[in-house]
């Protein structure tokens, strides 16, 4: 069965020959994988896109292509991310620098967000976003889709839609401050990610896109990062606006929405504003079998393998029972693209990583039921 099919069927709450995967990596991680698999793909893997080739996703059996355009390519916009201590300035005028951590498994960087351009209010009143209507920002896309559409699920990205952009750009305690104190300027804030991605949105959907993969990380492990009454009052309407509009131009389009945490009580209120795909399902979050019993026959789910404890400190055991018991539980009668809740990190043991890809690809709904 090809990938594209089996997607298709597992988000028409069927169930296909085996459950559909996607897994993401850090750069550090896909550059284990690939040795492992005595791959030569030269390509710097950034995980939100940008200069793909897919070979590490095409050689794991992976179902769906994601291909991004948006400020979230800026976390590893420049390729001297792992450079200690190395300071960037992206696009948007965010200003970004490397900090080293350190596995078993060997060093590793992450990009952390040092300056924000919008941090004093006078400077909303200047500021230009970078144009969203380059046509260089879709090429990839534009490839992407040429290459790969008949035979593999695509994705396009505007992660990072709303929220975190616009906090990126003023800084994350003062716009959380902003919302309680200066409600009129937050409008106005977010109102340049959500125009900036619109624009971005509409262009990979017109190019032939499956889905959009648009969100914001509105929760924490326990509780929601902002209330549910914030998250209504300000980003719900643009989410309205943002998925009529694009599903205006296709109605087939597929919706995922993306928020790590605990967000359950606003999962009626995506369903509300047209969300078809809820993501990652962050297991010590919200639990995934109880999130199926209450949303499944109005979402699909994509994610849901532990990333915080099981693929980094568990065994393989433990690795291959998480998947067995999420394939019976929330991806029962389909609806589930089977996958980590988050890239998979260089402390993740290859033993561990190996166990997630061979119990999924292995294992049909078939055998399931016996």
């Amino acid at each position: 069965m090809k990938s594209r099919e089996r997607i298709q069927i597992a988000l028409n709450h069927e169930e296909p020959d085996r459950c559909p995967m996607f897994v993401g990596f850090t750069p550090e991680m896909a550059t284990r994988v690939n040795q492992d698999l005595g791959l030569r793909d030269d390509e710097f893997y950034n995980p939100h896109g940008g200069g793909n080739t897919y070979l590490l996703e095409r050689s794991l059996g992976v179902d769906m292509f994601l291909t991004s355009v948006g400020w979230a390519n800026s976390y590893y916009a420049s390729h001297e991310y792992a450079n200690e201590g190395h300071v960037y300035q992206d696009e948007w005028g965010v200003t970004w620098k490397s900090i080293p951590y350190e596995t078993k498994f060997g060093r590793g960087h992450y990009t952390e967000m040092v300056g924000h351009p919008l941090a004093e209010d006078e400077a909303l009143d200047d500021y230009k976003p970078p144009d969203p209507t380059r046509p260089e920002l879709y090429k990839d896309a534009q490839w992407t889709i040429e290459e790969f559409h008949d035979d593999y699920w695509i994705s396009g990205a505007t992660v990072t839609t709303f929220f975190e952009t616009a906090w990126a750009l003023r800084g994350f305690q003062r716009m959380l401050v902003d919302f309680a104190l200066n409600p009129e300027l937050v409008d106005k804030l977010l109102d340049i990610p959500y125009r900036y991605h619109l624009a971005a949105a509409i262009k990979l959907v017109e190019l032939g896109v499956d889905m959009l993969w648009i969100g914001d990380d509105v929760g924490t492990q326990d509780k929601m990062l902002i209330s549910p009454k914030t998250w209504r009052r300000f980003l719900k309407p643009l989410m309205a606006d943002f998925i009529s509009t694009v599903k205006g131009i296709d109605p087939n389009l597929q919706i995922a929405y993306h928020s790590d945490g605990y967000i359950l009580p606003i999962i009626p209120d995506l369903i509300d504003v047209g969300v078809d795909i809820l993501n990652p399902i962050q297991p010590l979050s919200m639990d995934p079998a109880e999130i199926k019993q209450q949303f499944g026959d109005k979402l699909s789910f994509w994610g849901s393998i532990d990333e915080q404890y099981t693929l980094p400190f568990g065994t393989p055991h433990d690795v291959e029972l998480e998947v067995i018991e999420r394939l019976k539980t929330i991806g029962k009668n389909g609806g589930l693209i089977i996958g980590p809740t988050h890239n998979v990190q260089l402390d993740t043991p290859l033993e561990n990583f190996w166990a997630l890809i061979n119990t999924v690809t292995k294992t049909s709904y078939r055998s399931l039921r016996r």
